[in-house]
């Protein structure tokens, strides 16, 4: 079975490089390799390599900055899924494509089910939701294509919250951390797993999935856990004192959703995969930073 990976530079991409079974031939291309802002490279990725999978985990995932570049932000995450999924349904083979909790507004406090509908409060939650209306009207009537939904992802690699936290627990002694907004953090070596798991599994997938660990957590609750697993790791002497502060003050160009947890039971189901407590999955994570 042939893959076609994007993003695969990313923090996901290279967990998901790391982890792809031996038995798929796995075409891993990066930001240089295939620009996901232009179509017709989407388009011809699909043709050239005719993959029995494309696994779409690129995207614009400058939640701020989308704000100023709301064009881009759309390119990407909008025209590259409809690209990939027009290309699929003319080739053949299917796709899988990482979507997010911001496609929800996170006003209704209490986790969201895979077929609510989708009210993105701002632009990269409206250009990951585009992305998925895309698919829908391309190619939901053959069920060539899944649509994995998660959150807060944070990796040993890359740009995220958790490797940012850890950098700050380093430098400071106190930091105020957002404690309203509530989610769940996403390992990515267990939303790796679970790619993996729709891509081999011989069992038709729903449309729609939800990926993430198990458990709730505000910012503030992820920062002091990251403080206090990685002095229990050796890798700081002592963690930072976290001060909980509110959204409001800490304004930011996009509005974030307040409570944007994803109900993932029966996704979990689908995929025969048991959720990860984000607490047990965050010392994995930590453990797993490659040594300076």
């Amino acid at each position: 079975m042939k893959v076609l990976l994007t993003g695969a530079a990313g923090q996901l991409g290279q967990a998901l490089r790391s982890s792809c079974p031996p038995d798929l031939e796995l075409i891993a291309t990066s930001r240089d390799e295939l620009d996901l802002s232009k179509v017709e490279a989407c388009r011809a990725a699909v043709e050239r390599h005719r993959p029995d999978w494309v696994l779409n985990a690129g995207a614009y995932t400058a939640v701020d900055r989308a704000e100023e570049e709301p064009d881009l932000a759309h390119a990407v995450n909008g025209g590259a899924p409809r690209a990939f999924a027009e290309a699929i349904q003319q080739q053949g083979g299917r796709l899988l494509q990482l979507s997010t909790d911001f496609v929800f507004n996170g006003r209704q406090g209490s986790p969201y089910r895979v077929e609510q509908p989708r009210d993105p409060l701002g632009v990269y939650g409206a250009s990951k939701a585009r992305g998925e209306e895309a698919i829908e009207a391309v190619l939901a009537d053959n069920g060539q294509a899944t649509v994995l939904r998660t959150s807060w992802v944070m990796g040993p690699v890359g740009r995220n919250f958790a490797l940012t936290m850890l950098r700050l627990h380093r430098e400071r002694d106190q930091l105020g951390v957002v404690a309203d907004q509530v989610g769940c953090p996403s390992s990515t070596l267990n939303l790796a797993a679970a790619c993996w798991r729709v891509i081999s599994s011989r069992a038709e997938q729903p449309p729609v999935l939800h990926w993430c660990d198990s458990g709730a957590a505000s910012w503030y609750d992820v920062s002091v856990a990251v403080g206090e697993l990685a002095a229990e790791l050796g890798m700081i002497e002592r963690p930072a004192s976290v001060r909980p502060i509110r959204t409001e003050d800490y304004p930011t160009p996009a509005q974030r959703p307040a409570y944007s947890l994803l109900d993932c039971c029966s996704s979990r189901e689908q995929l025969e995969l048991d959720g990860q407590h984000w607490r047990q999955a965050l010392r994995a994570v930590l453990s797993a930073i490659p040594p300076c």
